[in-house]
């Protein structure tokens, strides 16, 4: 059982509603920390955080379109508001479209870079701010390892997930000075619908429980002051996507 390391302190995570995200915001509340469950799916960040706090801690739903800069500014005010601080940022909202090069739409290309990097950069710049006038502080990316090799039909993936590496190398070596963790957690497939909902035919043995990756996330924020983890892939043991 999950204990309570993380008491005291606020943790946002982006596409908290479901998948990944919901499982994050309960691996995080269980461990003690006060949860904003941000999604763009206002109805399931609401029933997230419901249920959290009737069974697992505390946790408050926020709606959030993560490339939206002004969204993301409430975000960040509605945590520093309501619990003084934010010691965590979960950037894990993420989105694909699944077509050849040629056949990609440009409106399809900026959304999903919209999402994928765009929503990371305008959160992570005002988490930024706060966690240094704190001192502390801990923000996670959610990559993928989409950031790592190729496949087809992914390009646009690819394109905002091997940025979205870069951009979390660049942000951990400017948050070092100031006391600031910053992870690249590279996941690999978990039964999510981010997969199961748009590859029906895959075999769900080959994926993980997004319970699993959660829980190294708990385990990247509770380390000491003192250690960080730049980069951490988490595969399931069957992952067809890694050698």
């Amino acid at each position: 059982m999950t204990t309570q390391d993380l008491l005291g302190t606020v943790a946002l995570v982006t596409g908290g509603g479901r998948g990944l995200g919901e499982a994050v915001c309960r691996t995080l509340a269980r461990a003690g920390a006060s949860v904003l469950v941000a999604d763009l799916r206002k109805r399931e960040a609401d029933v997230v955080a419901q249920d959290i706090n009737e069974h697992e801690g505390e946790a408050v739903s926020v709606p959030l379109d993560v490339g939206d800069a002004q969204q993301a500014e409430d975000a960040i005010r509605t945590a520093t508001d309501r619990f003084g601080r934010l010691d965590v940022l979960v950037n894990n909202a993420g989105i694909d479209v699944t077509q050849p090069v040629d056949e990609l739409e440009v409106a399809d290309w900026d959304r999903v870079l919209q999402t994928n990097l765009r929503g990371p950069f305008l959160l992570s710049r005002l988490a930024l701010r706060v966690m240094k006038e704190q001192g502390s502080g801990s923000i996670v990316n959610v990559v993928s390892t989409a950031a790592k090799r190729a496949w087809a039909n992914a390009s646009v993936y690819h394109a905002s997930k091997w940025g979205l590496m870069g951009f979390t190398q660049g942000l951990h070596v400017e948050g070092r000075e100031h006391g600031v963790k910053v992870t690249a957690l590279v996941a690999g497939g978990m039964r999510t619908p981010f997969l199961l909902e748009r590859f029906p035919d895959i075999d769900p043995s080959t994926l993980q429980d997004p319970a699993n990756v959660a829980e190294a996330v708990r385990f990247v924020l509770t380390l000491p002051p003192e250690t960080v983890i730049p980069e951490l892939m988490v595969i399931p043991m069957r992952e067809t996507s890694w050698p």
